[in-house]
């Protein structure tokens, strides 16, 4: 099933992928191409419309990127935001120059007031606040534009082509600090591009189930299954696919949360497929021991998932393809030509030379975090897998602090269940990114009833953030920290301590490691 599509043409704006997010949001397919992508390769993808991304150069500059001239004679609509607002201004006749005064250069939260007249701000609200990051100045509009938003310190905050669909804004709509962004956008796609909005995930998933079948026909498919959000999301969809030629190996290394092992497999008993769990435990813990550190926990772990998974598929023999669940952020962030191939290195941590497959299949390479959460929904996918948290690659095994033991795993896995029990009954889990318990490799003096302990100390870590580039603690209300660290020592034995980490990031990390 062929979507409309908007193209948008990326300069090396930090806000790339948050352009795209926003406009499938509103319905409507959209791809991310680097900005030399030949133009016959562009049009022949038939967009309705293409999006001019920022970018950090100035486009007077002459190793700035470009565009060939000749988009802007296909007919088709436009909207630069920031640089790309500026480089259409330049390639169609207007001047861009440094900005020589701060009247100018505009950064940050900036009132703003905007024609409402023009079909970008058609029925929105006259002034807001929208968020600036520019230094350079569109001392010229191109013969043909007008003046479509200004601010107090800069006359050409918009500007509009109307009768061919050009449209520049020098701030960022995308983002949540710019009132009624989306809306801009929303404007642009349906009032300028006659977007219909046939992008949803109940359509990609019939039309993805269809293409998998014509591409499997009878072959047999692979997966290394971990249990996160997109390998479950990967199997789901090849489930329903191609059902019996799918063999997933969940590889079950006994550094999971409590009970995670036996949700996934539980998740996976409706559908008729080759579901081998490996319960690989002792065999990770041995190859632990005595590990302190922990970014060598992760490569001992990384690398005996590869003789793990090896072993298996040794025994299963031939197969067609090997499927993974690659993301459209990990395409884009690879530089899309050949991301494919490095990706597939990455998730399995590297192939065995005799796993002999034709092709590689990805079938959720073109769809975002919240799109893969949402499609699992469709498919039928318990919450537990389809909303679970980020959780890292190497598992409790990071949030154990110093040495493993297995002792040591079911003290925080009972912990860990009691936190994230209590977070969801006070509705905290809704509000915040990430939360998790750490047992710490401290143990100090307590008193329980009459008697003396010497046992761990346990951290809880809870952040709200938007992108895990940076993340603030949560704000826990002091009435259930008092009563989660109750249930804590009373419950799970071995912990007389609970302590509560209000480091953001920057400086500290998410994850204690």
């Amino acid at each position: 099933m062929a979507h409309q599509s908007i193209i948008i043409l990326d300069f090396g704006g930090q806000y790339n992928q948050l352009i795209a997010r926003r406009v499938r949001e509103c319905g409507v397919y959209c791809e991310v191409k680097p900005y030399n992508t030949p133009l016959p390769e562009l049009k022949a993808l038939k967009p309705i419309g293409f999006i001019f991304t920022g970018g950090p150069n100035s486009v007077y500059d002459g190793a700035a990127p470009h565009v060939d001239q000749a988009i802007f004679s296909l007919g088709v609509p436009v909207l630069g935001i920031c640089y790309g607002c500026q480089l259409m201004a330049q390639a169609l006749g207007g001047r861009v120059v440094a900005a020589q005064a701060d009247t100018a250069r505009e950064y940050g939260k900036t009132r703003t007031y905007f024609d409402t007249g023009c079909k970008l701000f058609q029925g929105l609200p006259a002034e807001g606040i929208s968020w600036m990051s520019h230094g350079d100045y569109m001392e010229k509009i191109p013969e043909g534009f007008a003046l479509a938003a200004h601010s107090d310190s800069c006359p050409n905050v918009a500007i509009a082509d109307e009768a061919r669909g050009f449209y520049g804004v020098q701030y960022h709509p995308e983002v949540e600090h710019t009132e009624n962004g989306t809306a801009m956008l929303r404007n642009f796609l349906y009032g300028v591009c006659g977007a219909v909005g046939d992008w949803s995930m109940g359509s990609y998933k019939q039309a993805a189930i269809a293409s998998l079948r014509e591409k499997i026909g009878s072959g047999r498919v692979l997966l290394a299954l971990s249990g996160g959000v997109d390998s479950s999301v990967c199997a789901a969809l090849l489930a329903e696919a191609v059902g019996p030629q799918l063999t997933c190996v969940f590889v079950d290394h006994g550094l999971m949360r409590l009970r995670e092992g036996d949700e996934v497999e539980e998740a996976f008993r409706p559908w008729d497929i080759d579901f081998v769990r490996v319960d690989a435990e002792e065999r990770f813990l041995n190859k632990l021991a005595g590990v302190t550190e922990p970014e060598k926990k992760r490569k001992i772990i990384g690398e005996e998932f590869i003789r793990v998974f090896e072993e298996e598929a040794k025994k299963i023999g031939k197969v067609d393809f090997l499927a993974q669940g690659t993301i459209y952020p990990d395409v884009i962030e690879s530089g899309a030509g050949d991301a494919a191939v490095i990706k597939s290195h990455h998730n399995v941590g590297g192939l065995p030379d005799y796993v002999d497959f034709r092709e590689i299949v990805e079938p959720l390479r073109l769809l975002f975090k919240d799109e893969v959460r949402a499609l699992g929904w469709e498919l039928g996918l318990p919450d537990y897998l389809v909303a679970r948290q980020p959780f890292p690659g190497p598992g409790l095994a990071i949030r154990v602090i110093g040495d493993l033991t297995k002792e040591k795993l079911d003290l925080l896995r009972a912990a860990d269940a009691i936190f994230r029990e209590e977070m969801a009954k006070a509705g905290e889990d809704e509000r915040l990114s990430q939360y998790f318990a750490v047992l710490t490799n401290m143990r100090s003096v307590g008193v329980m009833g009459d008697g003396r302990t010497y046992d761990y100390a346990l951290a809880l870590r809870a952040v709200t953030t938007d992108d895990f580039m940076t993340a603030d603690w949560a704000r826990i209300p002091y009435e259930l920290l008092d009563h989660m660290s109750t249930r804590i020592v009373n419950e799970v034995k071995g912990v007389n301590r609970v302590l509560y980490d209000i480091t953001s990031k920057p400086p500290a990390t998410v994850e204690f490691e």
